[in-house]
């Protein structure tokens, strides 16, 4: 695996060994290298994790590269969205059931803490977990043990935990929105993932990554970027952080057509200050806002005849998934995910 700068002088994206700190993790910033020791540190524990940053910020990397750096790398890492779970499939998705447990449980299933026995469980968008559940998920963490759906019987396991959210949770426990027994619980051990806006000299690496996994996968070469893109990229303020880099970068390479990267219709640095106010700043924000405005219209049903994904022509999986790329989660209202 490698890792890149770039020759800022002539525009060169030139390869160099990368970090096996972890994965993927591509940076060299002070603001990334301090998460890195803190990731470091940790690692070598079973504490609990609690990741919190900005939506497309990388937390998920940040914690593969804990359980890859632990004790416990050999077995499994699983992971679970809690925002991307229907709420009334969540605590199945979790726990497990048992045949007979509720309509449509036609076989006996292992829920994801189950799976993640001796291995580490990754709880992602903790914060959009609803209030009734928050008490198992409680009793789980402290005691390492909890009961399948439909059954009495106590099942052990031995996981480690790490967990994430871009939502103030102190706030809203302050607000009776999460349990503070269950905050003091995951805040263990909290690492901050930066935005991307914190480590601008990031930037031409993880251009030249995403240029590099893009170009590869078209069958294109891009070797060069021009000074002038590399520097409206950099003074971007990248509301989808890393994301929306990603995405960005691969419009490029699609619409490059010689060895030169070619930025799409970018936003001039010089006015994205003027403009932040008065329209979204890129398509994936644009995207969002109509997201939203669907699901407010449909007072967030997502699926059926009048839900939101009908009325933006799309299928209900698609919906769920532009939801979960986008950092969209349903507001909780009194303690509980409204309908949808």
């Amino acid at each position: 695996m490698i890792e890149v700068t770039a020759d800022w002088p002539n525009g060169q994206l030139i390869d160099k060994p990368r970090d096996s700190r972890g994965a993927e993790i591509i940076g060299e910033s002070g603001a990334l290298k301090r998460v890195l020791e803190q990731v470091e540190t940790v690692a070598a524990t079973d504490s609990t994790v609690l990741i919190l940053g900005e939506t497309g910020t990388g937390k998920e990397l940040i914690a593969r590269a804990i359980h890859n750096l632990s004790a416990r790398r050999d077995r499994n890492f699983v992971s679970a969205n809690c925002a991307a779970i229907p709420a009334g499939l969540l605590e199945s998705e979790l726990f497990g059931h048992e045949r007979g447990a509720f309509t449509g449980a036609v076989t006996r299933e292992i829920g994801r803490f189950e799976m993640a026995d001796k291995g580490s469980m990754f709880l992602d968008e903790v914060g959009d977990m609803p209030l009734e559940l928050q008490s198992k998920l409680l009793r789980v963490v402290q005691e390492q043990e909890f009961e399948r759906l439909g059954t009495v019987r106590t099942i052990r396991v031995n996981f480690r935990l790490v967990a994430a959210t871009n939502r103030d949770l102190l706030e809203m426990v302050e607000t009776g929105r999460f349990r503070s027994e269950l905050y003091y619980r995951l805040n263990v051990f909290p690492i901050t993932v930066p935005p991307l806006r914190d480590r601008l000299e990031d930037i031409p690496l993880l251009v030249r990554h995403f240029a590099n996994t893009y170009a590869e996968r078209m069958n294109k070469t891009i070797d060069v970027a021009r000074p002038k893109d590399m520097e409206a990229l950099v003074r971007y303020s990248w509301p989808g952080n890393v994301r929306e880099l990603q995405n960005v970068i691969e419009r490029c390479v699609i619409l490059s057509s010689d060895r030169v990267l070619h930025p799409p219709e970018f936003p001039d640095a010089n006015r994205i200050g003027k403009e932040a106010s008065l329209k979204p700043r890129s398509l994936a924000e644009a995207e969002r806002e109509h997201i939203l405005q669907a699901l407010r219209d449909t007072e967030w049903v997502i699926g059926g005849p009048h839900g939101a994904a009908a009325q933006l022509a799309v299928r209900r999986t698609t919906l769920l998934y532009k939801m979960r790329r986008l950092g969209i989660s349903r507001p909780i209202i009194d303690g509980s995910l409204s309908a949808g």
